[in-house]
């Protein structure tokens, strides 16, 4: 694969990137920053929203401004063009240091988003929670919850738990439970598994936090390609395009001194990759 564009935006923790079929455009946040961007490739336009409250997850819904969110305390529907916001859920309120990370829309259009301390963050005190008519919590035990995706058929779900390098696969079933949980990947020392999806192929793509790599797995769990990339701590990724031929990758610069900033001075940009590999379009939150 090789770089075709980069957005330099130096986002203190870019995430939860998405491709938006209709649109044709890239959204992304920054949860430290505060930021919500959204890029159209074919005009160059970057849009930039402020949320209430830090962003972390989000799903695109059949209107086109409204979206399905985790900010930091819970979930919520966001209008980024006005501001408004309606609150759904805070199942974790009260939780000293605890706040939601990773999430997104699964096959059957639930949401789906995972907590993390930011205080203890090697401490098992996070859960993986999904929002329908209602929020239920389906793991429990984690430490920063990551990585959630889909196989093609919704009949996988994988899921990281970045502190332990491990990514965990499971079947997955329509009313959206987990269930036979196996070890997919084992990250080495030093890489651990941050925002994933997976291609048109079924293959899982995971990026590597602290690596300076995004990894391609097998359906079974074999590393097929690793892309090196020229920032430490990319954070997810997502195929886009008109072809989803091109792979989008946000990146952080979160915890590094300045010493480190100075001496890798695109950590927070996001980099767009082209290549063979052929993604697919991401599912859309359905409201009951």
């Amino acid at each position: 694969m090789r770089l075709v564009n980069e957005l330099e935006l130096a986002c203190e923790l870019g995430e939860a990137v998405l491709w938006h079929p209709v649109q044709q455009s890239v959204w992304w946040t920054d949860i430290q920053g505060g930021k919500l961007y959204c890029y159209t490739p074919h005009d160059h336009a970057l849009l930039d929203y402020t949320p209430p409250e830090r962003l972390t997850a989000f799903a695109f819904t059949s209107d086109a401004n409204r979206l399905m969110v985790s900010f930091a305390s819970g979930f919520a529907y966001y209008w980024p063009t006005s501001g408004r916001v309606v609150w759904l859920a805070k199942p974790e309120q009260g939780h000293p240091g605890q706040r939601f990370n990773d999430g997104r829309a699964d096959p059957q259009g639930r949401f789906w988003s995972g907590t993390m301390n930011e205080q203890q963050p090697h401490q098992p005190s996070s859960a993986l929670y999904c929002y329908s008519r209602a929020c239920r919590t389906e793991l429990t035990g984690l430490r920063i919850s990551n990585g959630l995706c889909w196989s093609p058929d919704g009949r996988t779900v994988y899921h990281a738990d970045s502190p332990t390098r491990r990514i965990t696969a499971y079947d997955f079933c329509a009313t959206g439970g987990f269930s036979n949980p196996r070890l997919f990947a084992q990250t080495p020392q030093g890489a651990y598994p941050d925002g994933a999806c997976t291609d048109a192929a079924g293959n899982v793509w995971s990026a590597h936090w602290g690596a300076a790599q995004v990894v391609c797995y097998s359906p079974q769990g074999e590393p097929l390609l690793t892309l090196s990339l020229p920032v430490s701590q990319p954070s997810c990724v997502a195929f886009g395009g008109a072809d989803y031929r091109d792979l989008y990758i946000t990146s952080a610069w979160q915890g590094m001194t300045d010493a480190q900033r100075k001496a890798e001075h695109r950590a927070g940009n996001l980099l767009v990759y082209r290549g063979a590999a052929k993604g697919r379009a991401c599912d859309f939150y359905q409201p009951p």
